[in-house]
């Protein structure tokens, strides 16, 4: 970092955290429910859980992962909205505009987190908060009224997102080199992103009883009692030091599908699972890698799970795969008899990029022994729904199901907008 351009407080990251995300886009959407209590749900249901809440609905003591028959009951007026995923990515990109015209985007965290890494000038402590001022500005005029942040400013992206959750909603907050460790100390080890409560029981296990502790490990000290090298790079970024960046590999395609009451008896669950699998094949597809392992998984409805997987040739053939789930319905069907299905997902894994093929000695490549024509035929599939929307062309009989099989914002994953065709 030069000298020039940074204080004592040695900022180089400003980590944004749009408050109450879905929640608020949807009040944004709607003028009628803005300052009322709303949750967004992934079915209508009261069996189910919020998959978020306004501030408004947690001054009730309504959290995300809250029952929603539970959250009634907190809160009699409350407002059950059902998740539109595709308006979220929507507003998602909005706001990557909208940051764009002040600073550039270093990584995306997740649907309403982003990390930007300050650059010259504005490592200054002063122009780093006007900066942020402006950011959050520009989100109000620009984007929605409705869509507030958190930011945090500190020396290493992991502070940065420390500080971003102190103050909500709307907060500004700085964790400067000048300041640390002061301001940490007053955290238990679970406020930290990153240490949940298993992690927390086993640094508490060795000894590591608080923050303050934690801070004063030595590094490879923290590596040991954390299980991995995982411990030490959190350790360095608590002190404001990042870690290196670590390559990641797309290992797996997977969706799965929270079933309303009326759609969970095992024939509107497996016609669920088709509906999935089609997505998934698509996505396969578009992304360019083949599968060679697919999964079912099954949650019911009054306990328990089933969960079968098969080996694949190398494919991304939709018939190929379509067969292989009729062979693990099968096997679930017997396993199942008359339960009830709550949740239903379906995984390919073990992908390998079709860029990587390499004859062997014969020719031979994983693409030689798929069958052309029925490729040609899911590409055209593809197409054709990309250009006229989502189901227009489906293989088998297409289950009556509205609203399912929509691509959705998971932790730490964001669909790409073509998701929402396929």
């Amino acid at each position: 970092m030069s000298a020039l351009w940074h204080d004592e407080a040695r900022l180089k990251w400003l980590f944004l955290d749009l408050n109450s995300y879905f929640a608020s886009v949807e009040q944004q959407e709607d003028p009628s429910i803005r300052g009322k209590p709303v949750i967004v749900v992934p079915v209508e249901t009261d069996s189910t859980c919020a998959i978020a809440a306004s501030y408004e609905a947690k001054a009730f003591g309504i959290t995300t992962g809250t029952r929603v028959g539970e959250a009634k009951r907190l809160c009699p007026g409350l407002i059950c909205v059902p998740a539109r995923h595709d308006v979220y990515v929507d507003y998602h990109h909005r706001i990557l505009d909208e940051l764009d015209r002040h600073i550039y985007v270093t990584k995306i965290c997740s649907v309403d987190e982003v990390a930007c890494e300050l650059i010259g000038p504005d490592q200054l402590t002063p122009n780093a908060i006007a900066l942020a001022g402006r950011i959050k500005s520009g989100i109000a005029a620009r984007v929605g009224i409705c869509l507030r942040s958190s930011i945090g400013l500190a020396p290493s992206q992991l502070l940065a997102k420390i500080a971003s959750d102190l103050q909500k909603p709307d907060g500004l907050t700085i964790l400067g080199a000048d300041r640390l460790p002061g301001p940490l100390l007053d955290l238990g080890l679970t406020d930290l992103p990153g240490i949940g409560r298993k992690m927390g029981r086993r640094l508490e296990a060795a000894g590591v009883r608080g923050v303050e502790a934690f801070w004063y490990l030595a590094p490879r000290r923290a590596r040991a009692v954390w299980g991995g090298i995982g411990g030490e790079h959190f350790w360095y970024g608590l002190h404001g030091i990042d870690p290196p960046a670590q390559e990641t590999r797309r290992g797996s395609i997977s969706h799965s599908q929270v079933l309303a009451p009326d759609l969970r008896s095992p024939a509107s669950a497996f016609a669920v699972a088709h509906r999935l699998l089609a997505r998934a094949a698509s996505r396969l597809r578009r992304l360019d890698y083949r599968a060679q392992r697919l999964g079912l998984a099954l949650r019911l409805e009054r306990g328990g799970s089933i969960d079968n997987e098969c080996r694949l040739p190398q494919t991304q053939d939709s018939f190929v795969l379509l067969r292989a789930l009729r062979r693990l319905h099968a096997e679930a069907a017997r396993e199942l008899g008359t339960s009830q299905i709550r949740k239903i997902g379906v995984a390919l894994m073990e992908l390998v990029p079709c860029a990587g093929d390499q004859p062997d000695l014969f020719g031979w490549t994983p693409a030689t022994s798929e069958d052309p024509q029925r490729l040609r035929l899911s590409r055209a599939m593809d197409r054709l729904n990309a250009r006229y929307g989502r189901d227009t062309v489906l293989l088998g009989v297409a289950p009556a199901l509205p609203r399912y099989g929509g691509a959705k914002v998971a932790f730490n994953r964001i669909p790409d907008r073509a998701e929402f065709q396929e």
